[in-house]
Parts: structure tokens; sequence; C-alpha cells
């Protein structure tokens, strides 16, 4: 099998497990043979620690290892040294293993000495993606299976597939979410917590959800013309082009899927986009056969809440109310900072004022206490 068809292979497997994760096994067994490790862990979590962990998978060689799973998080997490260096590695820097502890803790920790020795990850390597939400995306990789090491081109091979396989995390959690992981191409135009469109060859349009057509109907970032997805903002529209076109390619060329955000003129909270490419035989020459699903998540349709609420009843100021709603809508207080005009020290600064007056101390808390507050709206 050539380079290309064993990458392409790689791809549509990875969309495949966007939508049922039965899928990841095999395919993490594909990324171990490409880059040469013997296994990975990948994580869904919150960057602080305080959210839990949302999807963890330890697998060698395509077999899942559910024990190691269950005892690193509950025996070395915890006393786990390297963690807070790894959660404040830049987006999709590769580094290895060695750079996040100290020689000291390497003389020392449990966890280098014993879980990551047992388990063969002290010659492996460690990325942070951006995750979905307030979660992060964590990937290790084992060591090398022969003695070439992590070489460049192994390297190379991993920072080519971040994308990939952040995107079928963002897939997978928007769809959990939503309690639609593992529908069917079609069963999904039955949910009614996110829009779904599916999308033909041309990106035009071949069907949509309830949910989906509201949204465009209001035109509030995104909206239908002639069958095609657009975006209000024509920044945003650009982007969104592109984005189909990747997931829509020419025949020959390898689909990939992505996500963006959408501005809204009406509300601070942007949409979020996903697409990802649906495979297809390559003798389905019919127009109208679907060769993508759009995921439409509109925060706002999840819940509401009222800052004048969450002002009265938990004793906070106009402005740290603001950003108790932003957070528990899902917001990073980077994107607070920049959709309210403000610095992120202002953000970080009205966050602490919350923990102070609440007595608390991780985020996780904060959003539970915002959400008690919460109204679900009631279907139209």
């Amino acid at each position: 099998m050539g380079q290309h068809d064993t990458w392409e292979r790689i791809l549509n497997s990875l969309h495949a497990a966007a939508f049922d994760e039965a899928h990841w096994e095999p395919t993490s067994a594909l990324i171990d043979d490409v880059c040469g490790s013997q296994g990975s862990l990948l994580a869904l979590g919150h960057p602080d620690a305080s959210g839990g962990v949302l999807f963890a998978r330890l697998c060698y060689r395509g077999e899942r290892h559910q024990e190691w799973e269950r005892k690193y998080y509950r025996r070395y997490q915890p006393v786990d040294e390297h963690l807070p260096r790894l959660r404040n590695l830049l987006d999709g820097q590769v580094v290895h293993v060695t750079e996040l502890f100290t020689e000291h803790e390497r003389r020392t920790s449990t966890t280098w000495n014993e879980a990551m020795a047992v388990s063969h990850f002290q010659d492996s390597l460690q990325v942070r993606l951006e995750g979905a939400g307030q979660a992060d995306i964590f990937w290790s990789l084992a060591d090398p299976v022969d003695t070439d090491g992590w070489s460049k081109a192994r390297i190379d091979t991993i920072t080519r597939l971040l994308p990939h396989v952040g995107q079928f995390l963002r897939v997978r959690h928007a769809l959990v979410q939503a309690e639609a992981l593992g529908r069917s191409l079609y069963g999904l135009l039955g949910n009614e917590r996110v829009g779904i469109v599916q999308l033909d060859r041309s990106a035009r349009i071949v069907e949509a959800n309830d949910r989906a057509v509201e949204s465009l109907r209001e035109g509030d970032g995104l909206f239908e013309s002639d069958l095609a997805l657009s975006a209000v903002v024509p920044g945003d529209r650009g982007r969104l082009e592109a984005l189909l076109q990747r997931a829509i390619p020419p025949f020959g060329v390898t689909a990939a899927g992505g996500s963006m955000t959408i501005t809204r003129m009406d509300s601070l909270l942007p949409l979020t986009f996903h697409v990802a490419p649906v495979q297809m035989p390559a003798t389905d020459l019919r127009s109208n056969s679907v060769a993508a699903i759009a995921i439409i998540v509109d925060p706002r349709r999840q819940w509401r809440i009222e800052p004048k609420l969450v002002s009265t009843a938990l004793g906070l100021t106009p402005a740290e109310s603001e950003v108790a709603v932003l957070l528990a809508q899902g917001m990073h207080v980077r994107d607070i900072a920049a959709a309210t005009g403000r610095h992120v020290s202002t953000i970080r600064s009205h966050v602490k004022h919350i923990f102070t007056k609440h007595g608390l101390s991780r985020q996780a808390e904060l959003v539970r206490l915002v959400l008690s507050l919460a109204v679900v709206p009631q279907p139209p």
C-alpha cells in the first residue's frame, strides 16, 4: 500500500470514528504503524484539571487497556508532576516527555518510575491541542517500536496528523453533548439539540434537520443561499468556503474535516461549525449523494442563563456575572476577553473575585453553580 493510500485510509478511519468511537481502536493501530509508536493515550479534559476527563483511550496496536486507564487516573494523575507543564504547552507543540520532568523528578517521581516505566512512556512524545469548549486535547505517543527513535520524518508525520486527530475529538464531543453519538447518517437528522446539514459533492444542501433550518432562517451567523451554506461576516465566509473545499475536494484528493467559529451580530457567543467528510464508494456518482455532514452548535440552544439572575442570586457585579455566564456557556477566558474587548488579565481577575466570594477553587465548581440557575428552553 502506497503512502498516499495509507494516509487516506487513516483519515477515512478518523472520520468514521468521529461518528462511531468503536472505530478508534483500529484507527489508533493505523496511527501507531505510520508513526512508529508502540501505542498512545488520547484524552479530552479540562486544562485546569478540575472538570474531569471527558474521554480517554489508552491503546497499544489497536487494543484498548482500560485497566491501565483506570489505574493511571486514580493512582498517578493526582501526583503527576508533568501535567501542569503539559497543559501550558502551545497548541500543537510536540515535545519529548523528558522536557516535562526535571532530573530530580525522574529520580523520585512515582509517575515516572512506575506508571511510565511499565506502560512504555518514558521515551514518549507529548502534545496539547485546543479542544472543544473548555476542554483541551492531550495526546501521548508511547515509546518508539525500534531503535530508530523519534526521527524527523516520524515527528513530521505526527505533526501532520494533529489537526485530524483533534478534529475527531471535537466532532465526537459535539455529538456526545447532543446525545447523538453512534447515530446513523440519517438518524442524525432527528436530533433536536444541534443543527445537522447533509451536503453533496458540490457542497449543496441535501437535507437539514429542524434545528439547522431554524438557524439558517434566522441568518444570524449562517444562512442558506441557493442551497449553499454561507456566513454573514465576510471574513467568516472565506474561511467557511475553504473549510468546505477541504471536506469535499475533487476526486483523487483526500478529504479532511475541520471546525471554526461563526461570528454572530446578535450574540457574543459564536456558533461552532464542524464539518466531517462521509466516506463514499468510488462508484457512487449520484449528484445528491451525501459527501459531508455539517454540525451547527448554538450554545444558546443548550440552555438560557440570565446574567441579571446570576448577579442577584450569587451577589456578583454585572461584569462578574457576564464572565460567569460566558464561562458556563463554554467560552475560554481568552475568548471572553476578545468578545468583550477586555484584557485576559481582567477576565482572570473577575474569575478570582468570584472564587473568593463563594469559596470556590475550581472553574468547574463555578460552572456547575451557574448552570444550577439555567433555564432549559422549551422546543417551539
